[in-house]
């Protein structure tokens, strides 16, 4: 089931962000970060964060949110399975319900940013198999031979 983050659920998504390996200490504290303004201002519609719920157990989430000053613009700001529960679908679902969350919003556009690094080839074969395709590519971005990805699937 995917449903509304509760601010119960915020111990199992720290569990969640902290074992996944390709993300950084500021990785991880801007994820946490992103997660405390959902639960402690339910009222703000930046950042939609919905959750992956099996058997009373977080297994994933998705953070979503209109792009300021476009017209139906979204950025898929995060998406994260716990690596225990890779390889279930769980992923394809999220991403799924981030795009009908899109479209019910009026969206034309979701964004999904990552980086070149190696240990992301599993995030970037992920969007390609979803039919996103690589808009913009931005050299040394993150750090040097570190480079900003950016796919982004249309909705007509």
């Amino acid at each position: 089931m995917i449903r509304k983050l509760k601010r119960e659920d915020r111990g199992q998504l720290e569990v969640i962000v902290k074992n996944i390996n390709q993300f950084n200490k500021e990785e991880f504290d801007v994820a946490m970060e992103l997660i405390d303004v959902a639960i402690n201002n339910p009222e703000q519609k930046d950042y939609n964060i919905f959750v992956f719920e099996e058997d009373e157990k977080v297994l994933g989430y998705h953070c979503t949110g209109k792009r300021y000053l476009t017209a139906g613009t979204f950025d898929l700001y995060w998406i994260a399975v716990h690596p225990e529960a890779k390889g279930k679908g769980i992923g394809s679902k999220l991403l799924i319900h981030a795009e009908n969350f899109v479209k019910e919003n009026n969206g034309s556009l979701l964004l999904a940013e990552t980086s070149s690094k190696d240990d992301y080839d599993s995030t970037r074969k992920f969007y390609e198999n979803k039919n996103y395709k690589v808009l913009a590519e931005i050299k040394n971005f993150y750090s040097e031979n570190d480079h900003l990805v950016i796919f982004g699937k249309y909705f007509n």
